[in-house]
């Protein structure tokens, strides 16, 4: 998607947003060394950015208030009891103008991001404060607002409940505890094993021994949870990119600010905002030469959920250093998983968890979604093995296991080749490349990948709007995709199907009729396309 890039905070000269330079031969040799220098500076001429800031901040706020009556509500809160959330969900009024206002506040969201980094486009002194102040204010009312996009954090509850039972939750399901329905978590749930590693079960256990497993409390104490992993973000990202030779504030605006990190992170309190910004952490202080404190950091989010093992061999390679043989690169390859792995074994007694994260990686979830490439390419592939005659859904399934494979073997290509500066660009390729070639893609994997690859450099070309359609697609498509609705609730009109219109409606205001941000893919307007198309029409004549 994003993963181009032809070196260190490169830019093109017609860039709307500057970068600045890429860090001298010098400075990049030794970019991953203790005393590695901090590159970058502002540019003037910065645009003041609150009319972006309040509008964004007055679409959460409508997130906030459409969540009451279509967010997800765990079928034991008290919340069902409360008249203004039973008219909200159970009046055909309540829940159309909770659905409108949920899609049209989330794509609210997703132009002032845009508009944000049009009005900030000059980059300079006191931009980083600016998205700083956008972050804090558009995830405010997503703070307290119903879970949306997502009710992963209710298994989060009953995965708690069985450590606290003295269950082990990588060999038991939440239906095996009384009353498992009531906390609101997703059915798919009852009967599979938790993919997460043994600190977070740890903090789960720790947020249901605190409230009791109520899930209204134990939600907002997940969400405390997941806004620590996004301030670290804050804190970290405009380090690296800093180091990079890449403007702060951009990097923040692309990797934190943007409208999927927010909801996904903070609305929906996955986990995998303490994942990332665990794993962002530990990649600023590996490349700054504080390798053991980097190694740890990216053990914890290991910890949190395992698929952080990608950056082990690349933390390895900065502890090696930038001269390093291939022996000595093995060795530190080795040291760097013996240290992380014996830590994490430590970890598994307690509770007595083990090794039980390992065989989450090892049995994935079966299946893929029709919108990631191989779940795509498969589908296609199946319809035309049948009209030859062919079982078109073992070729399938064979296609998308090549592509999952073929992941690996780019992660590896990674880990071998490639120069000694661009180790966390290499790390965010490797990411990018799991990501994207696996055949199941939850709209939040992407951002395990992001914000790596914004603070090594996002070109404002094909790279910048690559994403600008990732991050529209995947919030439109949320809203529409998880949307809770009682059934025995009467419209006229499904819930989904209105926000899909809400949200391609948007969609095309934002592309074809706002004057400001459909520059941002187009960069002439439809009346100048026709007369481009009519010049041309008449020379051929």
């Amino acid at each position: 998607m994003t993963a181009g890039g032809t070196g260190v905070g490169t830019s093109n000269s017609r860039d709307e947003a500057k970068e600045p330079a890429a860090p001298s031969e010098k400075a990049a040799a030794s970019l991953y060394s203790p005393d590695a220098a901090h590159i970058g500076a502002g540019t003037p001429g910065q645009i003041k950015a609150y009319v972006a800031i309040w509008q964004g901040f007055f679409g959460s706020l409508m997130i906030f208030v459409g969540s009451i009556g279509a967010g997800w509500i765990a079928n034991g809160s008290p919340m069902f009891r409360h008249p203004l959330v039973i008219a909200l969900r159970t009046e055909g009024w309540g829940v159309t103008t909770s659905t409108i206002l949920l899609t049209a506040g989330a794509m609210l969201l997703v132009r002032s991001w845009l508009r944000l980094g049009q009005r900030l486009k000059d980059w300079g002194p006191g931009s980083l404060r600016s998205v700083v102040v956008a972050v804090a204010a558009w995830a405010a009312p997503l703070m307290f607002a119903v879970p949306i996009y997502s009710r992963d954090v209710y298994a989060y509850t009953g995965q708690g409940r069985l450590v606290l039972e003295g269950q082990n939750p990588y060999t038991a399901g939440i239906s095996s505890l009384s009353n498992w329905f009531s906390l609101g978590a997703d059915p798919a749930w009852a009967e599979a094993k938790t993919p997460y590693g043994p600190y977070f079960l740890w903090l789960a256990r720790w947020v249901v021994g605190i409230t009791d497993a109520q899930p209204d409390f134990s939600v907002l104490l997940f969400r405390v949870l997941a806004t620590v992993g996004v301030l670290l973000c804050v804190v970290y990202v405009p380090r690296l990119a800093e180091l990079h030779g890449i403007n702060p504030g951009r990097a923040l605006w692309i990797a934190v600010a943007n409208p999927l990190f927010l909801i996904s992170f903070v609305a929906s309190a996955h986990n995998d905002a303490l994942m990332v910004g665990l794993a962002v952490a530990g990649m600023y202080f590996a490349a700054t030469g504080r390798h053991i404190t980097g190694l740890l950091l990216v053990t914890a989010s290991i910890g949190i959920k395992p698929i952080t093992v990608l950056l082990l061999p690349f933390i390895g390679l900065m502890w090696a250093g930038p001269a390093a043989s291939w022996a000595r690169k093995f060795l530190f390859w080795g040291a760097t998983a013996g240290i992380s792995f014996a830590v994490l074994a430590v970890s598994g007694i307690p509770y007595n968890l083990g090794f039980g994260w390992v065989w989450a990686i090892l049995d994935p979830t079966p299946g893929y979604t029709g919108y990631s490439p191989s779940g795509f390419l498969g589908q296609q592939v199946e319809v035309i093995a049948n009209l030859l005659g062919l079982p078109g859904s073992t070729v399938a399934t064979g296609l998308r296991t090549l592509m999952k494979w073929a992941g690996i073997g780019l992660v590896v290509v990674l880990m071998f080749r490639g120069d000694y500066s661009r180790l966390v660009r290499r790390a965010a390729l490797a990411f990018a490349a799991v990501v994207m070639l696996s055949p199941i893609i939850q709209p939040w994997y992407i951002l395990w990948f992001i914000p790596l690859l914004a603070v090594t450099g996002i070109r404002d070309d094909w790279q910048i709007k690559s994403l600008y359609v990732a991050v529209t697609f995947f919030v439109a498509f949320g809203a529409q995709d998880q949307i809770s609705v009682l059934s025995f609730v009467e419209l006229n009109v499904k819930v989904s199907s209105l926000a899909f219109l809400v949200a391609v409606g948007f969609t095309v205001y934002l592309m074809v009729l706002d004057v400001h941000t459909r520059r941002l893919l187009i960069r002439s307007s439809p009346a100048q396309l026709l007369r481009r198309l009519e010049q041309r029409l008449r020379r051929s004549g």
